[in-house]
């Protein structure tokens, strides 16, 4: 006698309560792996669609102003290597100072090095990004090392009594690589 001739003869034995009780504990483990199979899964997903909804968003949003942004410096006309370099020392001088920053040209390799002795971190994220869009000035190598923390001097009375946080300064070199002669 194999298995499923046993079970039907078992079946065969139960009385109609017990079997309905088989019947619905059948219908209730399928039920359960139903949910836990099919619907539960569908249904997180479906609870956390709008929040990846809105992060799809913020980086589709995020990708075009990348791309506005590539294309503003796209159409922007193209320097020669000395207004490129004019532009350059320009940018030096205004954003960091001859006492921050000194600009040296390089030879032939299209290239011009700024060392920097102190320069406020901020002060050098915001020259980098003028020297790009003005210059059309890359970094091609950067040597910095974090120069020791000072705190900046107070600029007035009030100002004696605020709390003062040293501020990050820059020592080191930065090679930029300029525009390709035409």
């Amino acid at each position: 006698m194999n298995f499923s001739e046993q079970l039907k003869a078992r079946w065969a034995t139960l009385e109609v309560r017990e079997r309905r009780m088989v019947y619905a504990a059948a219908a209730l483990v399928a039920l359960a792996l139903l949910w836990w199979i099919a619907l539960a899964p569908a249904l997180r997903t479906l609870s956390a669609a709008p929040a990846e909804h809105a992060q799809l968003d913020a980086q589709l949003q995020q990708m075009a102003t990348l791309q506005a942004r590539a294309k503003a410096l796209q159409s922007q006309p193209r320097l020669n290597r000395d207004d490129a370099m004019r532009a350059l020392e320009t940018s030096v001088r205004e954003s960091l100072g001859t006492s921050n920053a000194q600009l040296m040209a390089s030879g032939g390799d299209g290239a011009a090095t700024v060392s920097l002795r102190a320069a406020p971190a901020a002060t050098v994220a915001q020259w980098l990004g003028q020297a790009r869009g003005n210059a059309h000035a890359v970094p091609r190598e950067v040597h910095l090392t974090r120069a020791p923390a000072s705190t900046p001097p107070p600029s007035s009375p009030a100002a004696k009594d605020a709390p003062r946080t040293p501020q990050v300064r820059w020592d080191g070199t930065v090679v930029m690589a300029l525009p390709a002669a035409r």
